[in-house]
């Protein structure tokens, strides 16, 4: 059985200097704006981002909200590097694991997870912590890839032989039901043939 979080880390690590331009990351790039548009509409005083990669949506977060406090967490540690370079001494920036996040319980008002859902071995346990450093009433906003029925389980039944860390391809309906399972509310929409945006509140 592979290792997938060692597997992410070191294939996010080879990718960091050329993520916010290479072709491999305009899929999160892309999510950047629909993740924005639905931030504005919340209360986002102090914001996590989950798998923050080169902090360029927590950028277009200080850029657009500079009242935000922002922390993001990652698990490579070049991607940080460059999150670094690129965010100063502003940012909060934390190497770590999603499934033992190294904040206070109610520590944040929003968390975000944009494009990396989908790497977690353990989703459940994300969630839940997740769910544990936010306020009561707070809210996860999440956007994560899909594709089509067919595609999405050949994909996934190919993905064990993978080395870049992948887990699963979730549909809305699935990722609505694990959300649930540590958020009330929990919905998912399709934004786009293969992106979802899925929240839900503490």
């Amino acid at each position: 059985m592979q290792d997938y979080k060692e597997n992410s880390r070191r294939a996010f690590d080879r990718q960091a200097p050329t993520y916010d331009t290479a072709s491999f990351g305009s899929h999160a790039r892309g999510l950047y704006p629909i993740l924005l548009s639905q931030l504005a509409q919340l209360p986002r005083r102090r914001v996590l981002d989950v798998g923050c990669g080169t902090g360029e949506l927590l950028r277009m977060v200080g850029e657009r909200f500079p009242e935000t406090t922002r922390t993001g967490l990652d698990l490579s540690a070049e991607m940080l590097s460059v999150a670094r370079h690129k965010l100063g001494e502003g940012v909060e920036l934390v190497q770590g694991d999603a499934e033992r996040l190294p904040f206070a319980d109610g520590a944040f008002d929003v968390v975000l997870c944009c494009d990396s859902f989908h790497h977690y071995p353990n989703p459940r346990v994300v969630l839940a912590q997740f769910a544990r450093v936010l306020q009561p009433g707070g809210i996860l906003l999440l956007g994560e890839c899909t594709a089509p029925a067919g595609v999405r389980a050949v994909t996934n039944l190919l993905l064990p032989l993978s080395r870049e860390g992948d887990v699963r391809i979730y549909s809305a309906r699935e990722l609505a039901e694990l959300l649930s399972t540590a958020f009330h509310g929990a919905e998912c929409r399709r934004a786009g043939p293969t992106a979802l945006v899925a929240w839900g509140v503490k």
